[in-house]
């Protein structure tokens, strides 16, 4: 197949450069493997360019966007890479959204294709009479439905089409500033927000996590995270931006089959959020765990509790940790050195390589060290904005020091310390004003996962008549853990100063969770 591929590009300037160079590079290497089997980047590429052909057969013009509905599987990755060979945008939406949600994502973001899975006929077959919303789907396995119940929408079989269609050989011509991808985040008043990224910021994203994590084509990623959570798509992007091997999990539901996964295939890259890690840890408490061949430990999403470092170095004895946060609106913020962990407990690091970030008061003013402020980034990595959506685009994105340059503002509050490293305190909206003090959720949620027996921990602020707010903790206990709410109080008033200490804790069998693995405080307060 390697005569037939385009030339190999001289510099990676779009997202999907990177696979043709893989291809070019590694043909016969396992590019990506699924519970269904392995792909290496020659059939990989082979698929995405049969897959791109049919999009632009189904009248996919230059950025135009396309849904992918779908679990982590080879048809997801295929269709992904297909819309970007074929000059689109992919929007990549959990499989877990239910039919309304479906439908808002489609019309918000003007998609005419969808590329989806059998089993979530159901949620999407709705749609299908209304041919203003879609007028083509892919589906893998659909054909017996289509036959069975007449629609208004064209449904193809996902790898019957790709079977019958010719290569796009060459792909539709984008330049670096295009539009690569829409990736939906949760906004504060639940109606998703439209994270508009270029080829060049996730490419820029992409290398720079790259470098730091010091990553190279020998390395073999797994991902239990979903792809339309950006730190999942990312290890895919990291990947075939290396030429390395991904392993892709559905989730991390059947813990033990990813465990298993992680001993054949000796991964040496295992990303994971605080809620996987509490999983892990318990899971070692019943029966020791080890992973010598993992190298690299990365945690974002929220704070990983320090409390977890010593347990989790026995796990993965040959594994540098390395703390990080992130936000959608441009990926990757900053990241912590793993030699460092110790002594800079609690640190979320320094920017990643080729960015900016610092600290203003809520005037504007800059802050100096140990005074709270509201980060700010500065980068090639930052979103073009949300899609369709200026005045929460203009909430994010401020002017800058440069002509018509635009920083982004996290509405994130953090700590810099003397030596330029980073804190991260809370939300804007989580943090907690009592009694005249702005307390930290983070903080005392640290302190309680100092706690044996504690598996998870979150934090909130409710209404109190004296102190505007009070401090009030949610807290799981690990299986067969006995802990009385008297022994957590004491514990946290040993630690922390007397206003940071929580007036209530409540004993939950279990905490809100996001389809990613975060903690849902929205959905504690009125509890």
């Amino acid at each position: 197949m390697e005569g037939q591929l385009p030339p190999k590009p001289g510099f990676q300037r779009l997202l999907h450069d990177s696979l043709l160079a893989a291809a070019h590079d590694f043909p016969v290497k396992p590019a990506l493997i699924t519970e269904k089997g392995t792909l290496t980047y020659s059939e990989l590429f082979d698929n995405v360019r049969r897959c791109a052909g049919a999009l632009v057969r189904f009248g996919l013009r230059r950025g135009d966007r396309v849904i992918i509905y779908a679990d982590n599987t080879a048809e997801c990755v295929i269709g992904i890479w297909a819309t970007l060979w074929a000059g689109g945008v992919f929007v990549v939406v959990n499989p877990q959204t239910k039919t309304d949600k479906l439908r808002y994502l489609i019309e918000k973001s003007n998609a005419r294709i969808l590329i989806t899975d059998e089993h979530l006929w159901p949620q999407f077959a709705p749609l299908l009479s209304d041919p203003e919303i879609l007028n083509r789907v892919i589906c893998r396995g659909a054909a017996q439905h289509a036959r069975s119940e007449p629609t208004g929408v064209q449904v193809e079989d996902y790898w019957r089409t790709l079977e019958n269609q010719s290569p796009l050989d060459r792909p539709v011509f984008n330049i670096p500033l295009d539009v690569a991808a829409l990736i939906f985040t949760s906004g504060s008043t639940g109606t998703p927000k439209g994270v508009t990224m270029t080829h060049q910021s996730m490419v820029f994203a992409r290398d720079s996590i790259t470098e730091y994590l010091r990553l190279n084509e020998q390395d073999r990623l797994i991902n239990v995270l979903p792809l339309a959570f950006d730190y999942g798509l990312y290890q895919l992007l990291m990947a075939v931006g290396l030429g390395a091997t991904l392993v892709l999990e559905r989730s991390f539901a059947y813990a033990g089959r990813v465990l298993d996964q992680i001993k054949q295939h000796d991964i040496t890259v295992f990303p994971g959020v605080p809620t996987i890690y509490s999983h892990l840890l318990s899971m070692d408490q019943k029966v020791p765990l080890c992973f010598p061949s993992v190298r690299r430990l990365t945690n974002t999403a929220a704070a990983l509790p320090p409390d977890y470092i010593p347990s989790l170095r026995r796990i993965f004895p040959n594994a540098l940790i390395f703390a990080m946060y992130g936000l959608t609106e441009c990926k990757r913020v900053s990241y912590l050195e793993p030699e460092l962990i110790d002594a800079k407990r609690g640190s979320v690091g320094k920017p990643i390589p080729g960015t900016e970030m610092f600290l203003l008061s809520p005037e504007g003013k800059p802050v100096g060290p140990g005074e709270p402020g509201i980060l700010h980034v500065r980068g090639p990595h930052v979103m073009l904005g949300y899609w369709n959506d200026p005045e929460r685009t203009a909430k994010m994105l401020k002017p800058g020091n440069l002509p018509g340059e635009r920083i982004l503002c996290a509405q994130d509050w953090f700590t810099m310390d003397e030596e330029g490293f980073f804190y991260f305190q809370g939300r804007n909206d989580d943090i907690i004003k009592s009694g005249g003090e702005k307390i930290s959720p983070v903080e005392v949620e640290n302190v309680l996962y100092g706690l044996k027996g504690i598996k998870e921990a979150a934090v909130i602020g409710i209404p109190d008549e004296a102190l505007g707010q009070a401090v009030k903790a949610f807290v799981v206990l690990e299986d067969g853990v006995e802990i009385s709410v008297r022994e957590i109080l004491r514990h946290c008033s040993a630690r922390l100063e007397n206003f940071m200490v929580p007036r209530s804790v409540e004993l939950l069998p279990e905490l809100p969770k996001t389809d990613n693995g975060k903690i849902k405080k929205d959905l504690l307060v009125g509890k």
